[in-house]
């Protein structure tokens, strides 16, 4: 990790509107707590409803894409990646350094809220709290670094990480049976499955399989960006 690279990628991320973005996602989490526990309906099945929802269905895949692409793409796209590449700093090191500002970003912003929205409706009960905010952290590193590739392989990353989002993660990874098994919001609600002991939590998917592909397609990602940054010339032409 570049310490020089890693502070500029940070001020640019939380320095521009995209804060705004990376703010209000969890905020809605946290009133949507908020009002379910006025209303009286603040039990468990409810909770569960809520974190699958839009805590990992909804929040994780959007902080995701926001972090994951705001740390390179928005420098592709202006050119002013090529004075990076300039430097005497190896292009893997760069999409570490880039992966891990991401992933730390999205850990912040996802897991805390999750945890809190989760304790404020049922406390530590069945781990639910503590299942999905586990969930949440892994679930958000592997979406950081798999919208961070896409920002590095098409000017087109945003575009195409909300249709990912919405068509696969949101539409056919919970309505297909066999496309689960390649969903990463699907792996992340397993380990939160292993975690809670909840009743209405329940998944298909084994632990060892969500673990393995977690691990696979996290490290998979910042490797292929790395190399993919290694075709780059300095005039920004691959």
């Amino acid at each position: 990790m570049n310490g020089v690279i890693a502070g500029i990628s940070y001020r640019a991320l939380l320095g521009r509107r995209r804060i705004w973005l990376l703010v209000l996602l969890p905020v809605v989490l946290l009133a949507l707590a908020v009002l379910l526990r006025v209303i009286g309906a603040d039990g468990e099945r409810a909770t569960v409803e809520l974190m699958r929802t839009f805590a990992i269905g909804i929040m994780l895949p959007l902080l995701g894409l926001i972090a994951g692409t705001g740390v390179i793409a928005p420098e592709i796209d202006d050119g002013t990646v090529i004075h990076l590449l300039a430097k005497p700093i190896s292009r893997p090191v760069i999409a570490q350094t880039k992966f891990l500002v991401a992933a730390s970003v999205v850990a912040l912003f996802a897991t805390v809220p999750t945890f809190l929205a989760a304790y404020l409706l049922i406390g530590l009960e069945s781990g639910v709290a503590s299942g999905f905010a586990l969930a949440a952290l892994v679930g958000g590193v592997a979406y950081a670094a798999v919208f961070m590739l896409l920002g590095v392989v098409t000017r087109h990353a945003v575009t195409i990480g909300i249709a990912y989002a919405v068509i696969w993660e949101g539409l056919v990874g919970n309505l297909v049976p066999g496309a689960r098994r390649f969903s990463v919001q699907q792996w992340a609600q397993t380990v939160a499955d292993q975690v809670s002991s909840s009743f209405f939590l329940s998944t298909e998917i084994a632990l060892g399989f969500a673990a393995t592909a977690l691990f696979v397609v996290t490290v998979g990602a910042v490797v292929w960006a790395g190399l993919r940054l290694r075709s780059f010339s300095l005039t920004g032409d691959e």
